[in-house]
């Protein structure tokens, strides 16, 4: 009997295609504070209609990455797409970001929101002990990637739970700002357009604000080889996706709105357990829990789809031999799973990892722009693709031109961001000159040697 190729399974249904989607964009942030749009346009009505709009343009996006998945579908999202169409300097500069920054810090900043709300009942009087915060933190994030790496379906059915309980979440807070509404309370929308400001840069800040919100519609892109019939699957989740969530996105504003007020959304750093104290009585207890639940399920979709990216990365020889390896046992990229944890585990001993975020937001919204602009350079470079899936024209230039358009305000407005981002960028060309294109004797015989020792302590080996 011959014995089972070393590759990753096709255990991803449409279910878990949707629950992946979702697990990443109903991360803590719809919970937490989503008053930056409110914050800039100024007005109730102007920050719906951003919401609606910013949900209009990560439709328009994830339409472009439908035919990106389809047309060229091997695991590794926005790395394959660049890598593709533009070459391999840009597609390891945005594997350099990611992995060094983007990947790492997400991680941190998931697992510190999701330390901070367990930790917050025994500590009703004071703050929560930041060692104690970095603690549970830590910990989250090993056993996360300890389950990932153990069983990539006992994962997906643990991510299809964490989305009912976040769409139940985010249906209570729906629900209950309806009722509220029910009892007389649309006061706080007889003037929604007042207070709306008229200053283009400030509605620019806060549609860049609100579209970051729905950001993680990519990520089922990263897992491409592990879905079963891809081309069905993909872009039908895609398709359930989006509309859902920016219809519940939209519905969960007007529910803060309606019963906080502008003044109420403002005020609050947790918006979701302000908003459950009151209106939802006895209730309120329960979405402390739920945020807590939001976080975690954000987490491990996370730590999922970012390491088959690093695994793509290091089978197109841009990243270590050893992280394009499989478990043996599992067939799950273990190496690069552990790598991963250990680069999160050190951004949560580090300084302040919310302001290395802030300089390469702008950086990852241009590779996600860089994408969507892959979509046109392969319509003219390799019109002789097979593309099951051809979005009409104007999708990706309307999303590419918007894009192009959101990326300049900041470099207008916060310079020092932009600049320190572009750094970390570019310190990663020197990298690829030394190590990936012109690689030294001697750095090879080291890889091997290390690569051929942790080969036995992961029991890992290329794959089929």
């Amino acid at each position: 009997m011959s014995e089972e190729r070393i590759r990753m399974k096709k255990q991803l249904g449409l279910l878990e295609g949707v629950a992946i989607i979702l697990g990443i964009i109903f991360g803590s942030g719809i919970f937490i504070s989503p008053k930056g749009v409110l914050q800039q346009v100024g007005s109730v009505w102007g920050a719906l209609a951003v919401w609606t709009a910013c949900g209009g343009l990560a439709t328009l996006g994830a339409l472009c990455y439908a035919e990106l998945g389809t047309t060229l579908a091997q695991s590794g999202g926005d790395y394959h797409y660049i890598h593709q169409a533009f070459g391999p300097l840009p597609a390891f500069l945005y594997l350099w970001d990611a992995n060094i920054v983007f990947v790492p810090t997400t991680n941190a900043i998931m697992s510190l929101t999701f330390a901070n709300y367990v930790l917050q009942p025994l500590f009703p009087t004071c703050m929560v002990p930041d060692g104690a915060q970095r603690l549970i933190a830590a910990l989250t994030i090993c056993i996360l990637t300890f389950i990932n790496a153990y069983d990539v379906r006992f994962t997906t059915k643990m991510q299809n739970v964490f989305m009912f309980t976040k769409i139940s979440a985010l249906a209570l807070i729906i629900i209950a700002g309806i009722i509220w509404m029910a009892k007389d309370g649309l006061e706080n929308f007889d003037s929604g357009w007042e207070g709306t400001t008229t200053d283009i840069s400030k509605w620019s800040v806060g549609f860049y604000s609100g579209i970051f919100s729905y950001s993680g519609w990519s990520y089922l892109n990263f897992m491409t080889e592990e879905l079963q019939d891809p081309f069905v699957n993909l872009p039908r989740a895609i398709y359930i996706s989006l509309p859902l969530v920016t219809t519940i996105y939209v519905l969960a504003n007007v529910a803060y709105l309606a019963v906080l007020g502008p003044q109420g959304v403002l005020a609050s750093p947790a918006i979701a357990v302000m908003f459950a104290q009151k209106s939802m009585g006895w209730l309120s207890w329960f979405m402390p829990v739920l945020v807590a639940i939001a976080a975690l399920g954000g987490l491990s979709v996370h730590i999922m789809t970012s390491s088959r990216m690093c695994f793509a990365g290091a089978r197109n020889g841009h990243m270590p031999a050893l992280l394009s390896h499989l478990n043996i046992k599992c067939l799950t990229p273990l190496p690069s799973l552990v790598f991963l944890m250990l680069m999160s585990l050190l951004m949560l001993i580090s300084g302040d990892v919310y302001a290395l975020i802030t300089y390469c937001t702008v950086v990852e919204s241009f590779f996600t722009t860089l994408s969507a602009a892959a979509v046109l350079w392969l319509r003219y470079k390799r019109p002789e693709l097979e593309r099951p899936i051809k979005v009409p024209l104007w999708i990706p230039i309307v999303f590419v031109g918007v894009c192009v358009l959101l990326l300049i305000v900041p470099c207008i407005q916060a310079p020092m961001e932009v600049g320190v981002g572009a750094l970390i960028t570019l310190a990663g060309t020197p990298i690829f000159m030394l190590c990936i294109k012109h690689t030294h004797p001697i750095l090879t015989k080291i890889s091997c040697s290390f690569t051929k020792t942790c080969q036995k302590i992961f029991l890992s080996a290329q794959e089929d």
